[in-house]
């Protein structure tokens, strides 16, 4: 029973951290279309700026959260504007220009700041253990578990409770006919990709304490984060949260019985079988025609 508990809270550990840059990812194909491949490299911008926030200006992790988020939101915003918008519908070249984008931000990284190792402190008030079903837990994990929790519902009540939502859905399903009603679908795509990266890099300052920081760290977390948005259904956002639980469960117990590397080799034929059987994912939207 200790070992069932051990394992569960970790991979709920893993979940958190899945789902916090897989939600990103998934909101921002699930509009636009976009496959972001620099997604991992926002990821890393967030870790890097947390760390230079806290080391150079002084500011704490949690004070950190609204700045890291905005200047983010603010690059993904201007790289909207300036490059992706012109490769709308355009599959291959969206995935070429995000893909360089990435070389590019870990480039940058690597001339001003350097590939040498880097690392964040975990907050001295969040640094302590609490007891859970008899297993001593990190009460930093538990802070990131709550709080991917309430990033997935914030995403969720903009999407589905307020008026941007409703144009952000409106462009979704029918760009045209939502023009026709006013709506800008330009303005949509551009918040919308602001809004996703800015996600991804609060989940990178968040993971940043736990790993060392490093220009491809990026890297590490993508391909993990595309399958967790293809298990799920790539424009469902309860899917993803079900597909970080299965993909961050499944990881945790069986890298218990061998290794990780061939745990996540197990977990690709999982979600392959998967795939088999349910090829849009395991949520899929149902539009009437």
């Amino acid at each position: 029973m200790d070992f069932f508990v051990s394992q569960f809270i970790s991979g709920l550990s893993m979940t958190s951290i899945l789902l916090m840059i897989s939600l990103g990812l998934a909101i921002i194909y699930g509009t636009t279309g976009v496959i972001n491949m620099a997604h991992g490299e926002f990821v890393m911008i967030g870790a890097y700026t947390s760390w230079f926030l806290q080391t150079k200006l002084g500011m704490g992790l949690i004070a950190s959260i609204v700045p890291i988020f905005l200047i983010t939101a603010l690059m993904g915003f201007l790289i909207e504007r300036l490059i992706i918008r012109h490769l709308y519908n355009r599959l291959l070249d969206t995935i070429l220009a995000t893909w360089g984008i990435g070389v590019l931000l870990q480039q940058f990284i690597r001339l001003t700041v350097g590939s040498e190792l880097k690392y964040l402190k975990i907050p001295n008030f969040m640094a302590e253990s609490m007891t859970f079903l008899g297993q001593e837990v990190s009460i930093y994990r538990v802070f990131i578990f709550l709080f991917a929790i309430a990033i997935f519902f914030i995403a969720w009540f903009i999407i589905f409770k307020t008026s941007f939502g409703i144009r952000l859905r409106a462009v979704t399903q029918n760009k045209d006919m939502a023009s026709c009603f006013g709506i800008n679908s330009g303005v949509v795509y551009s918040s919308t990709f602001a809004f996703g990266t800015g996600i991804a890099a609060v989940a990178g300052a968040f993971v940043a304490p736990l790993k060392s920081i490093s220009p491809d760290m990026g890297t590490n977390y993508i391909i993990d984060a595309f399958m967790v948005v293809v298990l799920g259904g790539v424009e469902s956002l309860i899917g993803t949260a079900a597909s970080s639980l299965i993909i961050g469960q499944s990881s945790s117990f069986l890298a218990s019985f061998s290794n990780d590397t061939l745990a996540k080799a197990l977990v690709l034929i999982l979600i392959i079988i998967i795939l088999r059987i349910k090829p849009q994912g395991l949520f899929t939207k149902r539009i009437r025609s």
